[in-house]
């Protein structure tokens, strides 16, 4: 029986669902206002300091095709309790690493162990939840998600300020330790989770099938162009804003974060939306503030260009939250693959698109940054018009093979 709006369950769900959020983006992104003093004390270039969350969000990516395939067998509740508490000991390893490569190994075990969050995330809701309260429901995960993201670049930039890069990094890991204990104390068990067999051939055979749908490709192109763009963002207007040309503090860069509170209410916000006037129908708007967010960050005046980070994260979280509630609606079972293939190419646009940047941003500052994520959002917005006119879903039967 699935579980709706109002009820203590929906509650008990959304309250663990806002701390597995908060703690996924919090452990995985809290390096990124640290890159500046990184490459300082390393000795390394803006983009070889990008790795240090590149390899993470690329390890996460391949980690969570296999954390699907093993929570079909084990369930989703261990899997994702797992993720968080592994998460939580990486980043507090962290703080003790003594070379960067020692810090890059850690940090793509990190990836690796929060794979199991996710994805899996993104399935124990599209099975627990009713779909007229899905998008709600994806809202309130995705906004937990923002303000981990935030409170996670926030702590790490203000007590690196006073303190050290190091200590800003042990403070985050036992925040994660606390919310794994809240998530796990939280969250219901499973009640519609049906244990499958997966094997190589059912792991593909699932991958066929959803890449034949006509429309979730195009919803996983638009996880890998909106979040590339999404992180390259963040990962280099630090850069820019603690660079002479405005010679901000470290703490500050961090507060630019406190931009994801409007990801908060923009995630639910569009779920609410997407619910009443279909996904279709919000998706290509809410991607177009997001460009019109970009394209103010290049002015010359921080009045301008904190406003234009503020829409276009406004614009990202109300489109990942829709795009999101989409695949759950329409994907088949396996329905964890699908999930889990959304996130793949969201986090692979992470690290790629964010590498990218990284190169154009030593080659030609703040515009060639701008250049670039401007094409990649001109062509998610192609894509957004595209999808208007998906025909409905035809329900299929998957057959998992032994």
């Amino acid at each position: 029986m699935s579980v709706h709006a109002g009820s203590p369950a929906f509650k008990r769900i959304n309250r663990a669902m806002v701390f597995g959020g908060f703690s996924t983006f919090a452990l995985l992104y809290c390096v990124q206002p640290l890159m500046p003093l990184m490459a300082r004390e390393f000795a390394l270039t803006p983009a070889q300091s990008s790795l240090s969350l590149s390899v993470s969000t690329a390890a996460l990516a391949i980690s969570l095709v296999l954390s699907s395939i093993l929570s079909d067998r084990i369930g989703r509740t261990p899997m994702m309790v797992g993720a968080m508490l592994g998460g939580a000991i990486l980043t507090l390893a962290c703080a003790f690493a003594h070379t960067y490569p020692q810090l890059l190994v850690l940090r793509a075990l990190l990836g690796v162990a929060l794979g199991g969050m996710p994805s899996i995330a993104m399935a124990y809701l599209g099975e627990e939840i009713e779909p007229t309260s899905l998008g709600l429901s994806m809202g309130l995960y995705i906004g937990g998600s923002a303000f981990g993201g935030m409170l996670g670049r926030v702590l790490t930039s203000v007590i690196s300020d006073f303190y050290s890069w190091r200590f800003a990094l042990a403070g985050i890991g036992a925040a994660g330790l606390y919310a794994a204990w809240e998530f796990r104390r939280s969250l219901p068990p499973s009640q519609n989770f049906r244990q499958g067999q997966r094997g190589l051939a059912a792991l593909m055979a699932g991958v066929r099938q959803h890449l034949a749908d006509p429309g979730l490709p195009w919803l996983f192109a638009l996880a890998f162009l909106l979040m590339g763009c999404f992180v390259s963002l963040y990962n280099f207007i630090g850069f820019r804003m603690l660079g002479s040309e405005f010679g901000w503090r470290q703490s500050g860069v961090g507060m630019l974060s406190g931009m994801y509170l409007l990801g908060i209410f923009s995630s639910v916000w569009a779920g609410r939306l997407a619910d009443r006037l279909g996904r279709r129908n919000v998706l290509w708007m809410v991607m177009a503030v997001m460009l019109s967010g970009l394209l103010l960050t290049l002015a010359g005046s921080p009045w301008l260009i904190v406003p234009g980070i503020g829409l276009f994260t406004f614009g990202f979280f109300a489109s990942h939250s829709v795009a999101s509630s989409w695949v759950g609606r329409r994907a088949q079972e396996p329905k964890a693959l699908a999930s889990a293939i959304y996130l793949l190419f969201y986090y692979l646009g992470s690290s790629v698109v964010g590498s990218v940047a990284g190169i154009l941003w030593s080659a030609a500052g703040w515009a060639g940054v701008v250049g670039l994520l401007g094409s990649i959002l001109a062509l998610s917005f192609l894509i957004g018009l595209r999808l208007r006119g998906l025909a409905p879903l035809t329900p299929t039967v998957f057959t998992p093979v032994a």
